[in-house]
This record gives C-alpha cells, sequence and structure tokens, in this order.
C-alpha cells in the first residue's frame, strides 16, 4: 500500500510513522478529573509567574471553584511558602495525596515532597521531566474545575514536557515592561503555536508604582513595551499588576489567600468566559 504522508489518518505501524501529540500524553489516576488545565509561563525568570499562579488560583477559588496548582518549577518551588505549607504531603497506596491550603486549593510541589525545605534539587532535565509527569498521573487530585500549571522560565526541558504530556488548554505568558519583552514573549508564543496550545493572553508584572498621596502611577521600568507584544501576535493584555508593598508582603508573609486587589480579576474573568468549568462534549 502506497503512503500518503498522513500518519494521523494511517493505522499502520510502520517504521516511518511519526509519533503525534496524544503518543506523549500522561493518562491521569483514576481519582483525577480535571476539568480545565491553565499553563503559566515566562520567557525568563523573575518576572512573577508564581505569583500570578497563586492569586489566579485564589481569584477562581473566591469564585466557587474547585481549584489546585501542578508546581512544575521543580528546581524553584515558591508556591507552597507562599500559601504557608510546609511538611511532606501524605500518600496511600492509590497515590501521592496533595497539600491542602487554608481555603481548600489543591497543591503538589517539590518542596513539598523534600526532607527539608532548603534541600535543592540537584537533577539532571529527564529526571525533572519524569517528576512533573508523576505529579500529574500520580497525585490523587480529585474532582477540579480549574488547575494551574506553574512552569519553570524558558522553552527548555520541562515546558516541553507540559506542552506534550499534560492536556492544557491554554496558556497564560506573564510578562515585565522592559524593552526585552517582545522577543521574550515571542519565544513562548512561538513555542505554544508550535505545541498547538492556545495562548489567553498576556499579564504585566511590575507594571507602575502608584504614589499614596497623589494616585499618580509611576513606570519604574520606563514606558511599557507589552502592548506592543500583545499588538504583534494579536492578544490581549489581561492585566497590570503593579509594585504594591501589601501584596509583597502578604506573599512573603506565607499569606497569599488574604490579598486584597482588584489586578487580576478582569483576567480571571476572561478565563472563566473563555474556558468555562464544564468542556463542550
Amino acid at each position: 500500500m502506497s503512503c500518503s504522508g498522513n500518519c494521523g489518518s494511517c493505522s499502520s505501524d510502520c517504521e516511518d510513522r511519526k509519533p503525534s501529540k496524544e503518543d506523549f500524553m500522561v493518562p491521569a489516576n483514576k481519582y483525577t478529573k480535571v476539568k480545565r488545565m491553565i499553563g503559566v509561563v515566562s520567557g525568563k525568570g523573575g518576572v512573577g509567574k508564581s505569583m500570578v499562579t497563586s492569586l489566579l488560583s485564589i481569584l477562581m477559588r473566591r469564585k466557587g471553584y474547585e481549584t489546585a496548582i501542578l508546581d512544575a518549577d521543580v528546581t524553584g518551588p515558591s508556591i507552597p511558602k507562599t500559601f504557608g505549607l510546609h511538611g511532606k504531603v501524605a500518600a496511600n497506596e492509590e497515590g501521592i495525596i496533595p497539600a491542602l491550603s487554608n481555603t481548600g486549593i489543591k497543591i503538589v510541589s517539590s518542596n513539598l515532597l523534600l526532607d527539608t525545605e532548603d534541600t535543592p534539587v540537584i537533577w539532571r532535565g529527564p529526571v525533572i521531566a519524569n517528576a512533573v509527569k508523576q505529579f500529574w498521573s500520580e497525585v490523587l487530585w480529585g474532582d477540579i474545575d480549574y488547575m494551574f500549571v506553574d512552569m519553570p522560565p524558558g522553552t527548555g526541558d520541562v515546558p516541553l514536557t507540559v506542552f506534550q504530556s499534560l492536556p492544557l488548554d491554554g496558556i497564560i505568558i506573564v510578562a515585565s515592561p522592559q524593552e526585552l519583552v517582545a522577543m521574550i514573549v515571542a519565544k513562548a508564543v512561538n513555542m505554544a503555536n508550535a505545541m498547538d496550545i492556545p495562548v489567553l493572553g498576556l499579564i504585566e508584572n511590575y507594571s507602575y508604582v502608584q504614589c499614596g498621596s497623589c494616585g499618580e502611577k509611576i513606570k519604574v521600568f520606563g514606558e511599557s513595551h507589552v502592548d506592543e507584544a500583545a499588538e504583534k501576535f494579536g492578544l490581549p493584555v489581561l492585566a497590570r499588576i503593579p509594585i504594591d508593598p501589601s501584596l509583597a508582603w502578604t506573599l512573603d508573609h506565607e499569606a497569599a489567600e488574604d490579598f486584597n486587589g482588584d489586578w487580576l480579576d478582569g483576567a480571571a474573568a476572561e478565563l472563566e468566559k473563555r474556558y468555562p468549568a464544564e468542556k463542550e462534549a
């Protein structure tokens, strides 16, 4: 039989067959049902990706949804401390039981599996990638409306593993105002496009500082270039988060769920609108 070159419609198991995305997917355990999975990514480190992940999960929880965080930033885990979670998660013969925040957000992170919180994760890329797969397949997540995946920065092994192995519905890109943002965002967008993952939009962190006396918004990093990047790729800017001492204090004191601010309300509303918790049949 002659080959058409379309492996997707062919059942033959020949040596030229190209793997499809489904070939890399890791199945969840039988106790897991996640309706929506959203990746939070950045092209570089230090832009507040983990903070955005935490706050979005909190906002969706406040809306009454069952939410969870899969911390895929294995070598730089910060999610547990943000929520005041310490110690190791439990497990039984069925799998790993995720930690539970004060408001009921389920969380799994490498820091919740180590003997001590300051133990470094000195693993090679393939081992880290396998750990992320296990966070999905061996954790008893239960029924989740929105799961947020906190990804490590860049386009290396772990982001590739998440894109290929987990059932992402879409991603949100976190960036800062600097001029290099266009190139950094481009890398994240192009990787998502290559993996056929929709991009919901951009969130700008460190957008401004607001004067406590007159209310003036001071752009510490100069004029923002996020709008240019968003226009180039046809994406909305979902939120602009300021440098706010009260927010920093809340996160530093392990009380993320007590944060008070409306900066991400629009992003949460757009997420709820575009990716409703009930998937269409």
